[in-house]
C-alpha cells in the first residue's frame, strides 16, 4: 500500500515534544524522516525519565518521553558545530523537501544551517520553525515551555477548581497542538509547492498555538466582556455538562442539548424538569446551575456508576466512566481500534500509542520503532556517498557518533 507522503524527505532538527511530534506525523503519513541529534546526548527526552525502557538484560535505554513522539524516523547524530557537520547537513538539505526545527530565534543562523541560507540551494525546500513565541515580537529571544506558554496563554485561569489555584493541563496540550498546527501548515505548504514549484517559511509559535486553542472561551471572554471563570469539572456554556460523584465512583455527564436533557428528568424521576423555565433550555439551565447540579447530584448517588451508565446509553444520554490512563488504554473499543500497539526494536518491544488517522480502514501508524541515538548514522551517511572510511574518520574526530 502507498502511503500519502511517500518519496518526502523531512529533517527533523527539532527536539522535545512540538517539533518531534510533527515529525513522527509526517512520518507515520509515510515520509522519511532524519531525526538531527547531538552526538552522545541526543534529544533531550531520552533522559527525561522514569520510566524506562529496559533491553532483555535490563539495560536501561531511552525515557518513555521520547518514545512517545519519534515513531518512523532514522536517528543521524552528528555536531552541527563542527563545519563538516555543517557541511553535511546541507548536503541532506539539499535534497530535502521539509525542514522542521525548533532552535531559538536566529539560533541556526550561526552554523549556515537557517532557511534563508539553505533554500538558496533548494529553493523547494518548505521551513518549519517552532518557537515559544514567533520569530518577531517584544518576547522573540525568549525560550518558551509548554507550561509557562499555558499560564501566559490563559489555559490556566481556566482550568482547576473555582476555589483552588489555577492547573495546567496533565498533558502537554500545547506542545502536541503545536506539532498538529505545524503538520498541518507543512502539508499545505506541500499542497502549494506542487502548483508553483516554491517552498514556504511556515513559523509557528506556542504562545500563538495557545491562543488560538482557548476556543470558545476565548470568544466568551471576546463577546462577554470578561474573563471566563474556572468551573472545574463543570462546562461555562452547557449544563449539565460535568463530572459527578456515583454511589461507587464517578462518571462524567454530556448533555448537549434540551432533548437529551428532557430524557435525563425522565430517568431522574423528574419529569416536572422538562417544561420548567428555569430548566427547559440550555441557556436557562446554565443561568440556575447552583439550583440544578445539586439536584442531579443526589439523584446520582443513589445508585452504582456501572448502572447508571447503562440506563444512560438505553435513554440515549451522553456519558462516561472517569478512567485512569491503565484503563482507558484497555478499554474495549480502543483495543478494537488498535490504538495500544508495539513495535520491536531488534528484541526489545516499544509500546505505542498509534496514530489515530485511518486512510481507507488502514491505520497510519509507521512500523519502524523510535531509533536509538545514532543507529542510522551510517546508512544515512552511506547513502549520501560516504565511504566507511570516511565514516570512520567523522566518528573518529567526534562529528558523528
Amino acid at each position: 500500500m502507498t502511503q500519502p507522503l511517500e518519496g518526502r524527505l523531512v529533517l527533523d532538527m527539532s527536539r522535545v515534544l512540538a517539533g518531534p511530534w510533527a515529525g513522527q506525523m509526517l512520518a507515520d503519513l509515510g515520509a522519511r524522516v532524519i531525526k538531527i541529534e547531538r552526538p552522545q546526548r541526543g534529544d533531550d527526552t531520552r533522559s527525561w525519565g522514569p520510566p524506562w525502557l529496559e533491553d532483555r538484560a535490563n539495560d536501561v535505554h531511552e525515557a518513555a518521553y521520547y518514545l512517545c513522539a519519534n515513531r518512523g524516523k532514522q536517528s543521524l547524530a552528528i555536531d552541527i558545530a563542527h563545519p563538516q557537520g555543517q557541511a553535511l547537513v546541507r548536503r541532506l538539505a539539499e535534497d530535502a523537501d521539509i525542514l522542521i526545527e525548533n532552535f531559538k530565534v536566529g539560533g541556526l543562523e550561526r552554523y549556515g544551517l537557517d532557511y534563508a541560507t539553505l533554500a538558496r540551494t533548494n529553493p523547494g525546500l518548505i521551513g518549519c520553525s517552532i518557537t515559544g513565541f514567533g520569530q518577531d515580537g517584544p518576547y522573540a529571544k525568549r525560550a518558551g515551555y509548554d507550561f509557562m506558554i499555558q499560564a501566559m496563554g490563559g489555559l490556566m485561569s481556566v482550568t482547576g477548581n473555582p476555589d483552588g489555584m489555577p492547573m495546567k493541563t496533565g498533558v502537554a496540550i500545547t506542545d502536541v497542538m503545536t506539532g498538529l498546527y505545524a503538520a498541518i501548515g507543512v502539508l499545505a505548504a506541500l499542497d502549494e509547492r506542487s502548483r508553483t514549484g516554491r517552498g514556504r517559511y511556515i513559523d509557528v509559535a506556542l504562545l500563538d498555538v495557545q491562543i488560538a486553542t482557548l476556543a470558545n472561551q476565548a470568544l466568551n471572554a471576546l463577546v462577554g466582556g470578561k474573563d471566563p471563570d474556572r468551573h472545574g469539572n463543570a462546562h461555562p456554556n452547557i449544563v449539565p455538562y460535568q463530572a459527578f460523584a456515583c454511589r461507587d465512583g464517578y462518571l462524567v455527564l454530556t448533555v448537549g442539548n434540551d432533548e437529551q436533557f428532557a430524557r435525563l428528568a425522565d430517568l431522574l424521576g423528574k419529569p416536572e424538569w422538562r417544561n420548567d423555565p428555569a430548566y427547559a433550555t440550555n441557556a436557562a439551565r446554565v443561568t440556575h446551575r447552583e439550583m440544578l447540579v445539586p439536584m442531579i447530584a443526589e439523584c446520582l448517588l443513589a445508585r452504582d456508576r456501572d448502572d447508571w451508565l447503562s440506563e444512560f446509553e438505553r435513554c440515549g444520554i451522553p456519558a462516561g466512566p472517569i478512567n485512569s490512563i491503565t484503563e482507558a488504554l484497555q478499554d474495549p473499543q480502543v483495543q478494537h481500534r488498535g490504538m495500544v500497539t508495539q513495535l520491536m526494536r531488534g528484541e526489545v518491544p516499544i509500546p505505542q500509542v498509534a496514530n489515530p488517522l485511518r486512510f481507507d480502514g488502514a491505520t497510519r501508524t509507521s512500523q519502524r520503532p523510535p531509533p536509538s541515538l545514532g543507529q542510522d548514522s551510517d546508512d544515512v551517511l552511506a547513502g549520501m556517498g560516504l565511504t566507511s572510511a570516511q565514516i570512520a574518520e567523522l566518528r573518529k574526530q567526534g562529528i558523528v557518533s
